[in-house]
């Protein structure tokens, strides 16, 4: 087992993974655990210092998370965040209660001295997050900063290099959050920026030979980023003969994304098999308007057409997939107790039966991360850049049962916004852009006639790592321009209306 230099404890928090990307963004490698993990697996991989990450649950419930006894008498530095911070005032002989009133969204942070904030701007702002408090800190600690609502946000006890906060300095919205962790792991527990993608794409490569052997694989293929770094990983790993591409076409894609796949692959100079399967996904979706139900059905077709393209082979043993962390943490808790939000195509949508073991090079990092690695891999910018495109495509973008009527109304508007959008110059200047159907007819005038048809949402978001996000401020006659040309352009469509709902409490998608 390697050494991991910071060691995040998951108490269930959506947030988790979020330090650790912040830690890797500043050149520390760590990894997170669930909280109930083992003290000798802790110790095998000789961490300099312990991080505890936030959680759902109240450390005074009976059935409350704990970590191991043993943890506290490692002698280890330890930074505890929301949750993390509750378990060490209560550890230490501190009293934590249900606060009068839950704190989310942004705070004022006033500071005092300490490691933990060195070269940080008094009076930053933070992100508050949480419904109980701490009512009496430990009499061994500080109050080393300060809100307007929490007089104790956060506390430290210097000789025993134990920190606590009551923000969450992982999130985007605490402004100087990354310099916070940051000077943890290098000022208190003494750790290297040694750290890069470089580095890291050497050891998931050197991963997947490990893994795959002599045996094939099967890499599943939509045409965006993440399957496509997949793919250039697979292709530097693997000789081309072990190597199976296959993009299905499912009819829920973008407008002439097929074709877009196609040109992209042959840049790359990766064989690509496409398989037309419109009229099987189709079929299966026939009927099906729950959001959960959609993404399972469609991740088990998927495998359905993987499995009968991989019996034209033989010795596939593996089936790749672009799958994130953002995926798995929304999904299923695999390291810990985390809440499941939704469950996405490539994980919680999985079929039992599938005999494939599965390969997934990018499943403990985050889209910001896998862009900078496709760079090192040598890929486009311009595929580089390209927006996130869910899974199950269109069929989460229809509202309700999917149709071909309806994925004609949402491919075109869609095509027409990212038209535009590049036009004005803001495609690069968002995160992610998209259509929904609403499966919301209203009253229109068109001419002299009445119309009674659909109504288009156009989502826009800003973001770092899709674990959080805020709406994109985009100018209205820019938004006019878009609206304009949808309902002029398509039949079917009178109304156009745009999301203003950030990531929490929102999701991006709408399914």
């Amino acid at each position: 087992m390697k050494q991991v230099p910071i060691l995040v404890l998951d108490f269930g928090s959506q947030y988790t993974q979020l330090i650790a990307r912040k830690l890797r963004e500043s050149g520390v490698y760590c990894e997170v655990v669930p909280y109930r993990e083992n003290i000798a697996n802790i110790k095998a991989r000789k961490p300099q210092g312990i991080i505890l990450s936030g959680g759902p649950a109240s450390v005074y419930a009976e059935d409350a998370y704990k970590p191991s006894e043993e943890l506290w008498s490692l002698g280890l530095p330890i930074l505890g965040i929301c949750y993390g911070m509750q378990l060490i005032t209560q550890r230490y002989g501190g009293e934590v209660v249900a606060a009068d009133h839950h704190e989310y969204g942004k705070a004022k942070l006033t500071l005092n001295e300490s490691p933990l904030f060195r070269g940080m701007t008094n009076n930053e702002i933070v992100w508050m997050s949480h419904g109980d408090r701490a009512e009496r800190i430990p009499d061994n600690f500080e109050v080393i900063g300060t809100s307007e609502n929490s007089p104790f946000a956060a506390i430290g006890n210097e000789e025993m290099k134990v920190y606590a906060c009551q923000f969450h300095p992982e999130v985007h919205h605490t402004v100087e959050g990354t310099k916070l962790l940051k000077n943890f792991a290098k000022y208190i527990c003494g750790c290297d920026s040694t750290w890069n993608m470089g580095g890291f794409a050497k050891e998931k490569i050197n991963a997947i030979k490990e893994q795959v052997g002599d045996k094939k694989v099967l890499c599943g293929v939509s045409g965006g980023v993440d399957s496509s770094v997949v793919a250039a990983m697979l292709n530097e790993a693997l000789p081309k003969e072990q190597l199976i591409c296959v993009f299905v076409d499912q009819g829920l894609l973008r407008k002439d994304e097929a074709v877009d796949v196609k040109n992209m692959f042959n840049l790359l100079d990766i064989p690509l098999i496409t398989v037309d399967a419109k009229v099987e996904f189709m079929k299966a979706l026939e009927g099906v308007s729950d959001p959960e139900t959609k993404r399972k059905v469609i991740g088990e077709k998927f495998i359905e057409v993987f499995d009968a393209e991989a019996k034209k082979y033989t010795d596939v043993a593996f089936l790749a997939q672009g799958t994130l962390y953002t995926d798995v943490i929304e999904s299923v808790s695999v390291k810990g107790p985390s809440k499941t939000i939704k469950s996405h195509h490539n994980v919680g949508g999985l079929p039992d039966w599938m005999t494939f073991e599965l390969v997934e090079p990018l499943r403990e990092i985050f889209k910001d991360e896998v862009r900078k690695l496709g760079l090192e891999l040598g890929l486009p910018k311009e595929m580089i850049g390209r927006h996130p495109f869910p899974g199950p495509g269109l069929a989460i973008r229809t509202m309700g049962a999917v149709t071909q009527e309806g994925l004609h109304l949402i491919r075109e508007s869609d095509a027409i916004m990212q038209e535009e959008l590049k036009a004005t110059g803001y495609y690069d200047k968002v995160w992610q852009a998209f259509t929904v159907l609403l499966n919301v007819q209203s009253v229109g005038v068109m001419g002299d006639n009445r119309t009674y048809d659909n109504t288009v949402c156009i989502r826009m978001v800003e973001s770092v790592d899709g674990m959080t996000a805020t709406f994109a401020h985009i100018p209205h006659d820019v938004l006019e321009g878009m609206s304009r040309r949808i309902i002029n352009e398509i039949d079917g469509i009178n109304r156009v209306v745009y999301d203003i709902s950030s990531k929490p409490p929102a999701t991006i998608e709408w399914e």
